[in-house]
């Protein structure tokens, strides 16, 4: 062992003195210095990025995010304090800098309320950025509602108790507030357990970024598994010649504690400077059916709807704001189904605000909507001293072929022109000219919506795996589907399909007019 250890030492001697200079140590021939390369500048890499529940008590798990080169993403629950999460992160070596702050693995937080850049420096002096995106639940915002007692909600009575939102990037959050809540709805309040609700603030407040009211409502969209049908249609409203349709927007509820789904947040259709704008006296009315109206409702009759329901302002019967609208109507039907109604000065024309009355049309038969060829959310508009308007836009869960009992089905077949007004009306060549003309422009307008329809579905392509999840729905029929399917892709596939297949017969058939 001490002749091997003398050995090595030697050698070890030997070369460090031949290494020094140009000569050896004797003065003998010239000697080579070693090569030193320099570093190879490679770049070091994350491996895993991570928020673990030990560094942050709000998680209820381990959440491990996911990488595709430069971007890491990943999810965290409702309800999570995303300002101040602490990052754990896995790497090749080198120092992680995050707006030019250094970084200690598992202790410093930092507010991941919008992407966040990690610069990760290696040994050799590389950067390389990684951008840390984190979605909240499913991306949207989330409203929180608690009633008093954890009561339950009825549909007659409201019942009190406290709201907050969390607006999440995209829309403003609101601190928790009292309201009242109770349901809403026919047929979509009795047959199915999702339920739609109506919200009433104690004030008036901006909400989810629409103007300030005190009046929300909750669509469940439960029967429309695409859940895009309201929204579409209001799509198609903002490009039309009608003077309002509702704003709305997607969000998350939580009710009492519990994920209930997604819902779509609306305006209510009534008059406000906001909303139906009927100044200090106009009207605006729905056409309904007996079976459908309130004790106190007042509303009037006429040759051909049973129903025509008066659902702005208050009114007495027989006053004389009653008698006004009441014969204004009257007259127009009157005249409507006169011998001479087409006359361009004394026929309809000089009753309604005929692009309105086109445009409502339109749209309700492009989208072949169940409800809208003789009762149930047909509104209309008056003020004093000017034409009926026709609008707003209300009620399209059962458009666009999503119903199993009547020929609205189909892409094929009229359905709105029957309505009694609309099929006079079209009797008009004029009339009927203007159609054809106005709906070359919804035509040209196809791919606008389709590409609606595609932005919307990515938006809740989270969201609508969590609603399926807490109530079942896809594969399953629920009233009144005509067909189902199973992920929320072919549900929405459908929906474009049929649209597309329904303009093209249109553009066919409106010509025969």
């Amino acid at each position: 062992m001490l002749i091997r250890y003398f050995i090595i030492a030697l050698s070890t001697l030997v070369v460090s003195c031949g290494g020094g200079g140009g000569s050896s140590a004797t003065g003998g021939g010239a000697s080579t210095s070693p090569v030193v390369e320099d570093p190879v500048s490679t770049p070091s890499k994350i491996t895993q990025f991570s928020f673990l529940k030990a560094n942050n008590p709000s998680l209820s798990s381990d959440i491990v995010l996911t990488l595709d080169e430069n971007s890491i993403t990943g999810r965290v629950e409702a309800g999570i304090d995303v300002d101040s999460l602490v990052a754990t992160v896995v790497h090749e070596g080198g120092e992680i800098t995050v707006a030019g702050a250094s970084q200690t693995d598992g202790v410093t937080s930092n507010d991941f309320t919008h992407p966040v850049s990690y610069k990760l420096t290696s040994p050799s002096g590389v950067e390389t950025t990684y951008s840390v995106d984190i979605t909240q639940f499913t991306g949207l915002p989330i409203i929180f509602l608690t009633t008093n007692n954890n009561d339950p909600i009825g549909r007659e009575d409201y019942v009190e108790g406290r709201i907050s939102v969390d607006g999440w990037r995209d829309y403003p959050s609101l601190d928790e507030m009292d309201m009242k809540i109770r349901g809403r709805g026919n047929s979509t309040w009795h047959l199915h357990p999702k339920k739609p609700y109506q919200m009433k603030l104690d004030d008036k407040k901006e909400f989810l970024g629409m103007p300030n009211n005190k009046k929300w409502l909750f669509l469940a969209e439960y029967s429309d598994k695409s859940l895009l049908r309201n929204t579409i249609v209001f799509e198609m409203g903002y490009i039309s010649s009608l003077d309002w349709t509702p704003a709305s927007t997607f969000s998350e509820v939580f009710l009492n504690g519990e994920y209930n789904g997604i819902y779509n947040i609306t305006q209510k259709v009534e008059e406000d400077s906001t909303r139906v704008d009927l100044g200090d006296d106009g009207y605006l009315l729905e056409i309904d059916n007996i079976d459908r109206i309130d004790a106190d409702d007042v509303y009037i009759t006429t040759d051909q709807f049973e129903i025509i329901n008066i659902k702005e302002p208050d009114l007495a019967w027989n006053d004389a704001k009653y008698a006004y609208i009441d014969n204004l109507i009257t007259q127009f039907e009157l005249n409507l189904f006169s011998g001479d109604f087409a006359d361009p000065v004394n026929g309809y024309a000089k009753f309604i605000d005929i692009d309105s009355f086109i445009d409502w049309f339109l749209i309700n038969e492009i989208v072949k909507n169940q409800d809208s060829m003789s009762f149930s959310s047909i509104y209309l508009n008056v003020i004093p001293g000017e034409k009926i308007k026709m609008g707003p836009l209300w009620d399209f869960d059962l458009g666009f072929g999503n119903v199993d009992y009547s020929d609205a089905t189909y892409t094929e077949g009229f359905w709105v022109r029957w309505n009694p007004w609309i099929e006079r009306l079209l009797q008009d060549p004029a009339f009927a000219d203007k159609v054809r003309t106005r709906f070359a422009y919804f035509k040209d307008n196809e791919d606008y919506i389709l590409d609606k329809i595609d932005q919307y579905a990515e938006k809740l392509k989270w969201s609508q795996k969590e609603n399926n999840d807490k109530w079942e729905l896809f594969g399953e029929y629920v009233w009144p589907n005509p067909v189902y399917f199973d992920t929320h892709a072919e549900e929405v596939a459908h929906l474009k399909s049929w649209y597309q297949a329904r303009m093209d017969w249109l553009e066919t058939a409106l010509n025969g007019l």
